[in-house]
């Protein structure tokens, strides 16, 4: 998930099923005073942009210095239905993306210092985010207003995931050396796990729900839910990221003081096999939804994500594009974001690890040769990238550059604005 991390310490249930149209999803609508997202006629409104919006067209490419965050991508997570990517950055925010498209939605403050990592309820409703200071956050989707700060840790949150049935949150608290249990939706305190075995460095549940899995410096840990009593100790080394697949069968981890990642078994924690084919750290692991693919995010130069089979642990393909530090698998299994050292987030078509040629680009972190513009169709509001074509009907409302009006140019695929 993170390399160099010491030294940076230091220093909806109503979901719709995911097509090719664009997700229209949320009400949001820019004023005087900023962005709003609304509940009101949320799914009204996105079944009559569904109706009406015509197949969007490829976005713009990306300008060479087009960024989505200002600094490392840190964490990535989807929604169950596929159509958000939240993503966490040293810029101390967390974005929120359509999908497939990668239209910026709202950008959430998230003051404190980077955001580690992001996990999203399974009803969609709920977003957890852990921060490199000592707070966990929850967020409503998909409004994105905060509802709580949890409080409790001494340290850097390095992991945070929601279980199964979306009743519990677990965080890894870093250098404090301890796991934490907290209650949703309330944000209660139920159980703090001390950490034998060094950082308390990523954290998972089983798909069933039953199992904590702790992945710690020296040692991943396994833990019976609700009462936290531990089950097994696998001795390993540095489970900064971990990944567990559908069927509970499979752990795989990553280090980001080595190259390789290993594969266990559960819950017997058998060292199955090792793999070996970055060039630099681990940061980050993801197990498709079918669990027959691994991905895995890597620093150094060259590429940065690896696609390898499972469960016999085969390369299949390296995605060129710069060192990774984080990735999200979407619920279909058929789109990876990758966050990148830069960044930049970019989406692949999975199984073939094809780049998908969608822009995610937020203007306000680009420099200011980078313009974008925005527009609304049926209450929706997206930001993406000038010279972008847009569906017919839709307002272009704004753009990225002060002063500047939007300037409509026929072309073939819908109407493309360009800041004038």
């Amino acid at each position: 998930m993170k390399s160099d991390r010491r030294e940076d310490e230091l220093g909806a249930r109503d979901e719709l099923p995911m097509t090719a149209e664009r997700p229209e999803v949320y009400a949001i609508h820019r004023g005087q005073s900023g962005w709003t997202l609304s509940r009101r006629s949320l799914f009204a409104a996105a079944a009559a942009a569904t109706a009406a919006a015509p197949r969007r067209a490829e976005a713009a490419a990306c300008a060479a210095a087009a960024v989505a965050h200002g600094g490392y991508v840190w964490s990535a997570a989807t929604s169950p239905n596929g159509r958000l990517l939240a993503s966490g950055g040293d810029d101390q925010t967390i974005k929120l993306w359509s999908l497939p498209d990668g239209a910026l939605l709202k950008t959430l403050a998230a003051p404190g210092n980077a955001v580690y990592s992001l996990a999203i309820s399974p009803d969609g409703r709920r977003l957890a985010s852990g921060n490199l200071n000592d707070v966990v956050q929850l967020w409503s989707l998909p409004d994105g207003a905060l509802l709580k700060t949890l409080t409790g840790h001494s340290n850097s949150i390095h992991s945070v995931a929601i279980s199964p049935d979306g009743q519990l949150l677990a965080s890894a608290g870093g250098f404090d050396f301890a796991f934490k249990l907290w209650s949703l939706p309330d944000g209660a305190l139920l159980k703090t796990i001390p950490v034998s075995n060094g950082l308390a460095e990523s954290v998972a549940f089983s798909p069933d729900g039953r199992t904590l899995i702790s992945g710690e410096s020296g040692a991943v840990e396994l833990w019976s839910l609700p009462d936290a009593t531990l089950l097994k100790t696998v001795n390993g080394t540095h489970f900064q990221t971990i990944a567990v697949s559908p069927d509970g069968r499979l752990l795989a981890s990553g280090s980001g003081y080595s190259t390789d990642i290993k594969l266990y078994s559960l819950p017997d924690g058998a060292l199955l096999k090792t793999l070996s084919g970055h060039v630099n750290s681990v940061n980050s692991v993801a197990i498709s939804p079918d669990g027959r693919l691994l991905a895995s995010a890597g620093g150094g130069s060259g590429f940065g994500v690896c696609l390898w089979s499972l469960p016999d642990g085969t390369l299949l393909k390296t995605l060129e594009g710069g060192p990774a530090r984080s990735l999200a698998i979407s619920p279909d299994g058929r789109l990876l974001a990758s966050g990148a050292d830069d960044g930049t987030i970019k989406v692949w078509s999975l199984p073939d690890g094809k780049p998908v040629p969608v822009c995610l680009m937020d203007p306000a972190m680009s420099p200011s040769s980078v313009s974008g513009v925005t527009y609304t169709i049926n209450g929706v509001t997206y930001t993406i990238p000038a010279g972008s074509p847009i569906p017919s009907g839709a307002i272009c409302t704004c753009n990225s550059v002060a002063g500047c009006s939007c300037v409509s140019q026929a072309g073939g695929g819908g109407t493309y604005y360009y800041p004038n």
